[in-house]
């Protein structure tokens, strides 16, 4: 293992506080990774992190040894992202985390025309509706759907999301349609549970202006778009859902929108990535290449 692996790994240590999180950004196992500090700290003659059962935490020397190491760490991969962007064609391997629906419906596609086009690239996709740490997790690049917390990452949104209220043409004749957000109080609704606020919907009134927010009840709730999709296209309720998940049946006429006076409000589509001093090339190519697609492929919202 070379000395540059060391070093890396011990930054990695400091900074995800375990050596499980360092070794997952690291690509070696746990045991490896404690192996690598060992090594490190015999090749310095000196320890440089304190471990108990509880913590990990650097000694005096490993403090300064980590300040001085990470500046020389960062420095060394600006220099390489430099000579990589004005070398060629970007290459690499990407990790990525998106959300299970989008990223297996309308995410996959994407990736794959990436792949064909920059074939230097290898792709690592991990697709699950928990919101993944970047940089303990070790992953170049998240794509997330709503509103975003504050965070020190880099945002650029490729798209917008329609959110739509549904549901299926038998609910409608059994139950009726609400003319009013307010009237879904009447209604059994498919409850989401991805959402910020599952059981409290939002709507904007397009010909007063104000946004409106519904308690919703229901006795169906899933964490998952597609599963709630199912669900109302067997009549069981009224969902909210984004258009991408359900233009589809909604052009089959499977579902039919409802309250198109009052729609919720538009979500984002965002790649977001860690803030580097010099954006890697293939971070950079990703980004460019999901915002030109989304841009002119978002025929979720066509044809209804």
């Amino acid at each position: 293992m070379d000395r540059l692996s060391l070093d890396r790994l011990f930054v990695a240590v400091l900074e995800t506080g375990s050596f499980v999180a360092a070794s997952g950004r690291m690509g070696v196992s746990s045991g490896q990774a404690s192996k690598m500090l060992s090594r490190l700290e015999a090749d310095l003659g000196v320890q440089l992190i304190k471990r108990t059962t509880r913590a990990l935490s650097p000694t005096e020397i490993g403090q300064v040894y980590y300040e001085r190491v990470r500046i020389l760490l960062e420095e060394r991969d600006a220099l390489d992202a430099s000579i990589r962007q004005t070398s060629g064609a970007p290459s690499g391997r990407l990790r990525i985390t998106a959300p299970m629906s989008f990223g297996a419906v309308q995410l996959v596609p994407a990736l794959l025309a990436f792949a064909e086009q920059y074939p230097a690239i290898s792709l690592d996709v991990s697709f699950s509706d928990r919101l993944a740490d970047l940089v303990e997790e070790g992953f170049d690049v998240a794509v997330r759907i709503g509103r975003l917390s504050d965070s020190s990452l880099i945002v650029r949104r490729l798209c917008d999301a329609r959110i739509v209220t549904v549901a299926a043409p038998t609910y409608i004749m059994a139950r009726g349609a609400p003319q009013r957000p307010e009237e879904l109080s009447q209604h059994t609704c498919i409850i989401d549970t991805n959402f910020r606020t599952p059981h409290s919907w939002s709507f904007h009134d397009a010909s007063s202006g104000q946004d409106i927010q519904v308690p919703v009840t229901g006795r169906i709730a899933f964490s998952n778009g597609e599963a709630c999709l199912t669900a109302a296209e067997r009549g069981l309720g009224i969902a909210c859902l984004p258009s991408f998940i359900a233009g589809p049946k909604i052009r089959e006429g499977k579902l039919t929108p409802l309250l198109h006076n009052f729609e919720p409000p538009v979500l984002g589509i965002h790649a977001l990535y860690p803030p580097a001093r010099h954006l890697a090339a293939k971070v950079r190519a990703l980004s460019d290449f999901l915002s030109d697609y989304f841009r002119s492929r978002a025929e979720w919202d066509e044809g209804w």
